[in-house]
């Protein structure tokens, strides 16, 4: 196997981001976790409340010989809407803002460009509110919250929120997606 990379995004739910992302050409693994607070190894009930500064993310591990960091982050633009500051849907607060966590100054670079250009090209009707900023440090987040979606698919946020999320990327998305999917 390849080296692998790692990229850290934070699109919302991070059920909903996992969900998309696994279904990725090149991707690994994807963990869902908690970025860009101040409570070290914070629990979802923390994060949920608010009072931790995290926001729900997922760490993306990559092939980069088969994605590129750069198609990473395109997948992300799709998978979220990056024009609502600290919500996505009905999910409400600062740990659901959209934000690009990166590891090192070229995933810094692209990152910025990569906003720019889809804050430009009028993909959205809005303005772009994703927040780039480094990635201090990950904590995954408790193990019932891996696979969710996949483990879940009657549980009713999954049919009503992330399934309608997935199924529009997959007819969106054909070009990308993993042939099991």
């Amino acid at each position: 196997m390849n080296k692998t990379e790692k990229a850290v995004f934070g699109g919302g739910c991070f059920w909903c981001t996992e969900a998309i992302f696994k279904r990725v050409k090149g991707v690994v693994s994807v963990t869902p976790g908690y970025a860009g607070g101040e409570v070290p190894h914070p629990t979802y009930e923390q994060v949920c409340r608010g009072t931790t500064g995290h926001a729900e993310v997922i760490e993306v591990e990559y092939d980069p010989q088969v994605v590129s960091y750069a198609d990473l982050l395109q997948v992300f633009w799709y998978a979220h809407d990056p024009t609502t500051l600290d919500r996505q849907g009905n999910d409400i607060g600062k740990q659901y803002r959209s934000i690009i966590l990166y590891a090192s100054e070229e995933q810094k670079k692209q990152a910025e460009a990569s906003l720019k250009n889809a804050d430009q090209s009028g993909m959205f009707q809005k303005p772009i509110v994703t927040r780039v900023e480094k990635l201090e440090a990950f904590f995954p987040a408790e193990d019932y919250h891996m696979d969710y979606f996949a483990n879940n698919p009657d549980q009713p946020y999954c049919r009503a929120v992330i399934s309608p999320k997935v199924q529009h990327f997959l007819r969106d998305h054909m070009d990308v997606l993993k042939e099991s999917d």
